[in-house]
């Protein structure tokens, strides 16, 4: 067997991943097993810069504030700000504290220089203006879009003033008390307010889409696409504080599955555009129902990747990555009957492997689960291999 799981692995780069797949799909996902460790970022990046040269990619979509993200888009098109206020202001998470993702800030604006618009290459964020514990007031979005409505269409159909969203609103902090997460009545999420703020924003996204044709008119297509993340977000926004109000026991599973859905409709949002090469955490990028505990529950939800897939079809390929040690992490050389441990024996420090046909060499073999000594890695589950067409390995993660 050790020669045949030999044979379904290639090299790492963007024609063995391309190799796997019957055409270029719109998504290309790439997901990681843990988050915050640059040699892993340092592979995507390269992998895109392959992508952008060899396949056309264009976009780069990684899990971040969508709002947040505009900054970082603005910077790579235009050259507005510089790099020390993008990373600052751009990311969500602390990811803009990553020395790998200032690479990829700065290689994308250095090739976008002296570009004509059509050639440049476009950065994403398209996770909501969600931490994890604790999510933005939905005034920004709400601001946003009430504002471009307000430039573009009569007053008189127009929901509200922008004085009566600020009087809706309130301050800041109402949204953002880091208690709520854990204490439902510290939420502001199912206040009258927050109420009449969900009309509020469902009535503006109805103008968007009723308005469309006279908007596409007098707009830029950027100026459209972003009045359409703002509804997005706003709504999404608005129902992730309706369930942090929530006291029922469904209210982790409803906030992670209201996470995801808004992730996955950026995502179709930016398939529009053209072929988006795709970068998140495996769990939100899976074709399979995705897992997790939660407040010591289990939860289970539709990952955005389960949505895109379903909506997109072949259009949407996932690649996830598998680790075989993180030492820093206290994360030694895994077991030999796991699926990370098979590969683990083979002598590639990185590799590209055709998952489905590893799952079809393994047969009725049943590989073990991984089990981490870490919380923040989650192996792979080996019940899910033959649903993602492809797998990255990587042997061993060093501390950067």
């Amino acid at each position: 067997m050790a020669t045949d799981i030999k044979d379904t692995a290639h090299p790492f780069d963007a024609a063995s991943v391309m190799g796997l797949l019957p055409a270029r799909p719109r998504l290309l996902a790439l997901g990681e097993p843990t988050h915050g460790e640059d040699a892993l970022l340092d592979l995507r990046n390269e992998l895109f810069r392959e992508l952008v040269e060899r396949e056309g990619y264009r976009t780069i979509a990684i899990e971040t504030d969508c709002l947040r993200g505009l900054v970082v888009d603005d910077h790579v098109a235009s050259g507005a700000g510089t790099l020390d206020e993008v990373m600052e202001q751009g990311f969500s998470h602390g990811w803009g504290a990553s020395a790998a993702n200032r690479e990829l800030v700065r290689w994308m604006r250095a090739y976008n220089e002296g570009r004509p618009a059509a050639e440049r290459l476009r950065f994403a964020g398209f996770d909501g203006p969600l931490e994890i514990a604790a999510a933005e007031s939905p005034r920004q979005a709400l601001a946003a879009l009430h504002g471009y409505l307000a430039a573009h269409v009569d007053a008189d159909l127009l929901p509200c003033a922008s004085e009566t969203l600020d009087e809706l609103l309130g301050g800041d902090d109402r949204w953002t008390e880091p208690a709520a997460m854990m204490d439902p009545a510290r939420s502001v999420g199912r206040s009258a307010e927050a109420g009449r703020l969900r009309l509020v924003a469902d009535d503006l996204a109805a103008l968007l889409d009723e308005q469309r044709p006279h908007l596409t008119a007098v707009s830029t297509p950027e100026e459209w696409d972003r009045a359409r993340l703002y509804g997005r977000t706003a709504l999404g926004l608005l129902r992730y504080h309706h369930w942090m109000a929530d006291t029922s026991p469904a209210r982790l599973a409803r906030l992670v599955a209201v996470r995801d859905r808004m992730m996955s409709l950026n995502l179709l949002a930016l398939a529009e555009r053209g072929p988006t090469f795709v970068y998140a955490h495996n769990a939100h990028l899976q074709r399979e129902k995705s897992s997790m505990r939660m407040g010591g529950r289990p939860l289970e939800w539709w990952s955005a990747g389960a949505l895109v897939g379903a909506e997109l079809g072949e259009e949407y390929a996932f690649v996830a990555t598998a680790l075989g040690t993180i030492r820093h992490q206290g994360v030694d050389a895994p077991p030999p009957d796991t699926v990370e441990g098979l590969l683990y024996a083979l002598p590639e420090g990185r590799c590209v492997v055709d998952a489905r046909r590893l799952a079809a060499v393994l047969g009725d073999t049943r590989p073990a689960p991984r089990v981490s000594p870490w919380f923040g890695y989650a192996p792979l589950d080996p019940a899910h291999l033959a649903a993602a067409e492809g797998l990255v390995f990587v042997r061993d993660v060093p501390q950067l």
